[in-house]
């Protein structure tokens, strides 16, 4: 009988092991101090471990709960085939009502006022229907569409970003509710679930068209009155430093656009007094050879002067648009002197190409014996069609400047020195590496549909979650500590059996939480009690038959045996239906209510698994043996 019991004890005895191999990255997490969590870190060590221990949610270990709101105006608008200033100035109108009244429905309004000003929506949204009623039906599923296509492209950014068990929900029609457990770099987390990373290419307007059009800005401005009035009252420069020459003056932007549009703006602009006057706009900026240089002390000046009416006009005139670099960088002006400024680029108002193209975004280090040597670039792949498209556009522009735009932000504009085949190229200027790898998480995932804006932020401490996870752990034992010492009270040799293989079982579920890099959270610690209990239920159905089984005149074997025969058909039907009632939460829950489905399906799995097959294995062990009189039960 014992040889027959081999192969089972061998099984019992193999999985013991695996649950305990498991389990040992989890234990030694949890017992090293901090000294020795930097130690390890340093050595790159503790990564690893991590890796392989438990992962606790937000409600354990602290983390990011983010609110998120999707700007569906801004969506609204992006998807009109034709704009012009009636249509904007609706959505101006709505954005203001909104603003006062957060609440207001954002197609409500717009509706209402399309019909007020008699705007003929057919103009603008042609594809969408022919009549209003039409076309805002239309606009509110190509809204809900965007919603949900906005939850996928973040769950794909934060899977790539490496957080686990991320809880990624709607609340409402325009919020999204996240959290990220153990996130310790908030600002990179806002950023990249902000980001919308339309990635697009412009060709750049070669050198004669912008100094033509800059001649024609500043002929519009010296028409305005107000800018006019400025230049003759410019006020000295107290500070020479902050000037590139003694003749310049500081220009207050209150006077120029009014207080209330630059309160929050405590810099003046700084211009030569003599130039302002004859060239309002060129004496803004500086000559950078091949390119335009805008200081950052002029750059919300320049961006005003850019969004007037007029020169708004006389852009789209032209097909042109002005864009800024993404960041500033410092420059030696003729005078030896250094000044940080921010490149000013007129395109094309059509991009040539697409982020929609990309097929494959990698972030990697320059190589050697390029230009970009040893700094973060992210290599891009495109698909067929964006392939054939790149090599038509870079085969017929040779020589002229291509801008790389990633959310209206010129990342670099290269000249194309020859027709590109393949569709392979690359964007670098990142400050790090983590830039460029988030850049290239984005550019993978897609870019979302319509922005999003952070509007609400909270983080839960460390201490929250050691204080949960404390008084979760003395809720398990407590409850554990109580249904052992019950079970061995109650059946004697045979409860020491069934409190081996409840302890057994939860060996077992930690370690298939770890194994399958699941997230305990507090309700998971609820599926672990939940799971106590079912295991013992499991055994005392067992128990009872087989002490049926005893008072009826039959041998222990043939107890044992009986006893399981009969109660294996309720174990089993008492524990399907908690099985199917964890797959249902865990395919419709979200967060913390698949860490409790999660839980729950595995532990009923092992407790029917040890109820079963482990303590069977135990009691024919225990009867088979020399000297065996009476099983105690």
């Amino acid at each position: 009988m014992q040889n027959n019991l081999t192969p089972r004890f061998l099984l019992i005895g193999l999985v013991l092991v695996w649950g305990l191999w498991s389990l040992w990255p989890t234990f030694k997490l949890q017992t090293l101090s901090e000294s020795e969590k930097t130690a390890l870190s340093e050595q790159g060590e503790l990564l690893n471990i991590e890796t392989r221990a438990i992962k606790q949610g937000l409600d354990l270990k602290g983390g990011m709960y983010i609110a998120l709101e999707v700007d569906i105006p801004t969506l609204v608008e992006n998807i009109a085939i034709n704009k012009d200033r009636k249509l904007t100035s609706v959505f101006e109108t709505t954005r203001e009502k909104i603003l006062i009244s957060p609440e207001t429905d954002f197609f409500d309004s717009f509706s209402n006022l399309v019909e007020e000003r008699q705007v003929k929506l057919s103009r603008y949204y042609y594809d969408y229907g022919s009549n209003t009623n039409d076309i805002i039906t239309a606009l509110k599923t190509e809204a809900e569409d965007a919603i949900d296509r906005v939850l996928e492209i973040l769950q794909n950014r934060i899977d790539q970003f490496g957080v686990a068990e991320p809880t990624i929900q709607k609340q409402g029609t325009q919020r999204i509710i996240v959290e990220l457990a153990g996130v310790q770099n908030s600002e990179r987390a806002r950023a990249l679930l902000e980001s919308t990373a339309l990635l697009e290419f412009y060709l750049v307007k070669d050198i004669t068209t912008t100094n033509d059009f800059m001649i024609k800005v500043d002929q519009i401005l010296k028409k305005d009155k107000s800018i006019s009035k400025t230049a003759k009252e410019i006020e000295p420069i107290e500070n020479k430093e902050d000037s590139e020459s003694s003749s310049d003056k500081a220009v207050s932007v209150s006077e120029l656009f009014g207080a209330d549009e630059s309160s929050s703006k405590n810099d003046s602009a700084i211009v030569d007094q003599d130039m302002f006057a004859e060239r309002p706009f060129s004496s803004l900026l500086r000559n950078l050879g091949n390119s335009i240089g805008v200081p950052e002390k002029n750059v919300f000046t320049v961006r005003k002067f850019i969004s007037k009416s007029e020169v708004a006009d006389r852009l789209a005139s032209i097909g042109a648009n002005f864009l800024f670099s993404h960041k500033a960088e410092e420059y030696v002006l003729n005078d030896g002197s250094v000044e940080s400024m921010y490149t000013l680029y007129l395109v094309d108002d059509q991009a040539e190409l697409t982020g929609g193209v990309v097929e494959e975004a990698k972030a990697n280090l320059g190589p050697q014996g390029t230009t970009s040597a040893g700094q973060p670039i992210v290599n891009l792949s495109m698909n067929s069609d964006g392939s054939r498209k790149w090599a038509i556009m870079t085969g017929s522009n040779v020589g002229r400047q291509v801008a790389i735009v990633l959310d209206n932000k010129v990342h670099m504009a290269p000249n194309i020195r020859e027709k590109i085949s393949g569709g392979g190229t690359l964007i670098e200027g990142f400050a790090n590496i983590d830039e460029a790898k988030d850049i290239a998480i984005v550019l993978r995932a897609g870019a979302l549909p319509a922005p999003v804006e952070i509007i609400e932020e909270r983080v839960v401490g460390p201490s929250l979650g050691a204080e949960s996870v404390k008084r979760g752990t003395q809720s398990v034992l407590i409850g554990l500590t109580i249904v052992l010492i019950f079970i061995l009270f109650y059946y004697r040799t045979a409860g020491s059996i069934a409190d081996f293989a409840l302890i057994w079982n939860l060996v077992l579920v930690l370690a298939i939480l770890a194994s399958l890099q699941a997230t305990l959270t507090l309700p998971g610690i609820a599926g672990l009690i939940l799971t106590v209990g079912m295991s013992i239920d499991a055994n005392v159905i067992i128990f009872e038959r087989i002490r049926e089984e005893l008072d009826k005149g039959k041998t222990a074997k043939a107890a044992i045996d009986g006893g399981y025969n009969r109660a294996l058909t309720t174990i089993v039907d008492a524990n399907m239906t908690t099985l199917i009632a964890a797959v249902v939460l865990w395919q419709f829950g979200t967060g913390p209510i698949r860490g409790f489905a999660t839980v729950l399906f595995w532990g009923i799995l092992i407790s029917m698994f040890t109820a079963i097959f482990v303590t069977r294995t135990i009691f024919n062990a225990f009867v088979s043996r020399k000297g065996f009189k009476k099983l105690n039960i």
